[in-house]
């Protein structure tokens, strides 16, 4: 609202909160019919940034950058290949409705992202370039973190849709540099530098 983005957009941005909650709860919903317990400890959530450093439109470009057009467009990519893997009816058309959702949540940024990128100063896109970086190396570190590779998948865990860690992997650095960076270049970032400033080594990528 302080960036006085228009309000098409913050239609969607409610709606894309509500879709996270339900998300939360089809998710339990599964692991119920699975036989098991769904319940989680949680230290506490971390905050949304508030960016206290940066005026209102750049703020919320630094969040809509890390979250719709780098998280949810890689968690588009890593739900798609686990909906295609899904055995049972029920799980494949959960992850066939939070895929959707997800699908929606990306486009919402990238599309807010294209309507304000003309509208940018300079300087203020290099800032944004400088943060694209900051967001790349939390976006890897967050992924790899949940993409454990050596870790035996069990053929219970495949028949439901889950990955092999190395393949997600694959997966995930696939979609950052043949669709992320790409478009985001073509939208006047500097996201093939970043990218090269954020990307771990190799081994690091496979161990």
């Amino acid at each position: 609202i302080a960036a006085n983005v228009p309000n098409d957009f913050l239609t969607r941005l409610a709606r894309a909160a509500n879709d996270e909650l339900r998300h939360g709860r089809q998710c339990a919903a599964v692991v119920h019919a699975l036989g098991g317990d769904p319940y989680a400890e949680v230290d506490g959530l971390q905050p949304v940034p508030t960016h206290s450093d940066a005026p209102p439109v750049e703020a919320l470009l630094r969040n809509v950058l890390s979250i719709s057009c780098l998280s949810e467009t890689v968690a588009v990519a890593l739900i798609g290949a686990e909906r295609l893997r899904a055995g049972p009816p029920g799980v494949a058309q959960t992850l066939s409705e939070i895929l959707a959702d997800e699908v929606q949540h990306a486009r919402m940024g990238w599309s807010l992202i294209e309507r304000l990128t003309p509208t940018l100063a300079p300087d203020l896109i290099a800032r944004l370039n400088a943060y694209l970086i900051v967001a790349l190396r939390h976006l890897v570190a967050h992924e790899l973190a949940h993409l454990p590779v050596g870790e035996a998948v069990s053929d219970a865990a495949v028949s439901v849709g889950v990955c092999d860690g190395g393949e997600g992997r694959t997966l995930f650095f696939d979609t950052v540099q043949t669709i992320i960076v790409p478009r985001l270049d073509a939208l006047g970032f500097a996201a093939t530098q970043a990218w090269r400033s954020a990307a771990p080594r190799r081994d690091v990528c496979a161990a």
